[in-house]
């Protein structure tokens, strides 16, 4: 596996890697309005371009040097808050599973945020999105739950959830 630092010619892929894993993750969970909604604002490529402009977010693309594909990515952004990086986004399309790219890419986030000076890292995850136990098992913890208005009438309805890097 290989993570590669995103640029802007790969926002395509960055938004059809998102379509892809998210058309698996939320398809019980959103309906498809929803999710059409969310994919149209949260990874249009205005909103991916200003995030690559912005010197504290990154983005990282998942590359599987096994099957030469890239299998998902992972956009974060590092002093969000006081010693804090904040995970936006990581999705691995749904055939890359149990290929242990979850657990790696979670690894080099890590590494980013010491990198960076944070020693604390927060996501929000979907009350009913299975991903909950696998942040569990990679030392995630809740802190917190929240309902966020997204516009057009929808709400995410979330878990806050931290992970504290001891250094």
């Amino acid at each position: 596996m290989k993570i590669i630092k995103a640029t802007e010619e790969n926002i395509p892929l960055i938004q059809d890697l998102a379509k892809r894993s998210w058309e698996n993750a939320y398809a019980e969970i959103l309906s498809i309005e929803q999710m059409q909604y969310m994919l149209d604002t949260m990874y249009s490529q205005s909103e991916i371009s200003a995030h690559l402009k912005s010197p504290n977010y990154h983005y990282y693309l998942v590359f599987d040097e096994n099957s030469n594909e890239y299998d998902g990515f992972i956009g974060f952004e590092n002093h969000y808050e006081d010693n804090t990086t904040k995970l936006h986004r990581i999705y691995l399309v749904p055939e890359s599973k149990g290929k242990g790219l979850g657990k790696k890419t979670l690894e080099f986030l890590n590494e980013k945020t010491l990198e960076s000076g944070d020693n604390r890292i927060i996501l929000n995850v979907n009350k009913h999105n299975s991903a909950k136990s696998f942040y569990e098992s990679q030392g995630y913890k809740v802190y917190d739950e929240g309902v966020f208005d997204i516009g057009n009438g929808y709400v995410m309805d979330d878990y806050l959830m931290e992970f504290v890097i001891a250094k």
